[in-house]
């Protein structure tokens, strides 16, 4: 079944235009109220947690949301400003039966979005998500709680201070960064304060930047989709390591003292080497998607360890994770799952470990956390406007001739955006060359048949 609404992170869209209107907002949480109440029947209302990024429209969108589940009877717990893993801790702490993050994670403040969390902490599945959406169409009036059964809603005191000492007991009882120099962007999103006070609190030296939210800021020149900055300053200031988060502090990309930029993937094999050695990697290896790069999984291979794909989405990472027994995974863009700890990215969190290791080896970043030789990779983004131009047959020629030029030492990859209307066109190989020509190639053909 064709979803409508949900993409790879929940729902989202240019904030006050539809899909992404607080009408829309209001829908999705009455029909999620519904849902719950079908899925099971006589049990007490429930309750759901809501939490927000520091974008402008997040105030629209969590008074909605908020209006949604109270007409149909469930009690609201507001948080205010608070990374999405923060959200996921707090449903399972509080025995919620629903999570709900409000925001777009590392698009700029234009855009908004709204992800979903079970009672587990876990992002809600395709199903229920289909539920929901066929809900959402098909009229509420029928789950609408009586004048007496209405929910209430109340703002819950010290939610950072309850996620910041989630993050730190990961951590060994009196583990100490003192020593570390570190630089913290925060994207000017919901880590803000949380992210460099836990870093002050285990006693790193911190430079905090991207702190200074105003609603229309988030994500713009910082964060983990903007590292520029914050390459600058850890030179300047000759720290040990950068520590970029997004938006709603659910990615982290590092930087290392030469003001090297390392990506999720580096940072996931350099987690999962570093446990493989002392004993406490699961699984036999490392759960990624398909945008992993090549590099990664020969390093593994050296070691006796596989890596596992899934499609693209921290969600699908955590769903291979678990039924396969991992205990690392995550994406290429940054987000790191440590299911140890959490259900869900957390670059706080993940940034911590990677301190923590770096505290313990003595090494510099550089040669710590660059653990192999990347593949030559490209990625490309075409756009299109009138519906998707994958299922043209041409598109599906060119494809499948560039999939067959780089079969024995390279791959293609081309798929939707769960997020966007955009192509992504990705390929890479030992030539660099040729992975360029054939990403140029693909590019032209899908636009020409936009």
């Amino acid at each position: 079944m064709t979803r409508k609404y949900f993409g790879t992170d929940g729902i989202r869209g240019r904030a006050n235009t539809y899909p992404m209107t607080a009408e829309m907002a209001m829908k999705v949480a009455m029909a999620t109220g519904c849902v719950l109440r079908l899925r099971h029947p006589g049990q007490p209302t429930g309750r759901v947690v809501v939490g927000k990024d520091t974008r402008l429209s997040c105030y629209m969108l969590e008074q909605a949301i908020t209006a949604g589940f109270l007409a149909m009877g469930m009690d609201v717990i507001l948080t205010g400003p608070v990374p999405t893993p923060g959200v996921s801790m707090l449903t399972r702490s509080l025995r919620a039966d629903l999570g709900v993050m409000i925001s777009a994670s590392h698009n700029s403040y234009e855009d908004n979005g709204i992800k979903l969390f079970g009672p587990d902490g876990l992002k809600l599945d395709d199903e229920i998500e289909l539920e929901i959406e066929a809900k959402m169409d098909n009229g509420l009036d029928e789950g609408l709680a009586a004048p007496a059964d209405l929910g209430k809603a109340a703002r819950l005191d010290d939610v950072l201070g309850r996620y910041a000492e989630s993050v730190k007991r990961s951590l060994p009882r009196g583990e100490s960064l003192d020593g570390l120099k570190v630089v913290v962007d925060c994207a000017n999103g919901s880590a803000y304060k949380v992210a460099p006070q836990v870093l002050w609190e285990l006693e790193a030296d911190v430079i905090a930047i991207g702190v200074e939210p105003n609603g229309r800021n988030i994500n713009a020149g910082y964060g983990a989709t903007d590292t520029a900055n914050l390459q600058r300053i850890v030179v300047e200031q000759g720290a040990d390591v950068g520590i970029a988060l997004d938006g709603d502090a659910d990615r982290l990309i590092m930087v290392d003292e030469k003001g090297q930029k390392i990506d999720g993937d580096q940072l996931m094999g350099a987690l999962a080497l570093s446990m493989h050695e002392n004993g406490t990697l699961q699984g036999g290896g490392l759960v990624a998607t398909v945008m992993s790069n090549l590099g990664l999984e020969r390093a593994l291979k050296e070691k006796g360890l596989e890596l596992i794909r899934t499609g693209v989405g921290d969600r699908y990472v955590g769903e291979a994770m678990r039924e396969g027994g991992y205990n690392v995974g995550g994406e290429q863009s940054g987000h790191i799952i440590l299911s140890d700890y959490g259900t869900t990215g957390d670059g706080l969190l993940a940034a911590l470990h990677i301190l923590a290791m770096l505290k313990h080896t003595g090494k510099k970043a550089s040669e710590a956390l660059s653990v192999f030789e990347p593949v030559p990779q490209l990625l490309k983004s075409v756009r299109y406007e009138n519906g998707s131009p994958l299922d043209v047959d041409d598109v599906q020629n060119a494809i499948k001739q560039a999939q067959e030029n780089l079969a024995n030492d390279g791959r293609v990859l081309v798929r939707a955006s769960g997020t966007e209307p955009v192509i992504r066109v990705m390929a890479e190989g030992d030539d660099q060359a040729r992975v360029e020509n054939i990403v140029s190639e693909l590019c032209a053909v899908i636009e020409k048949a936009s």
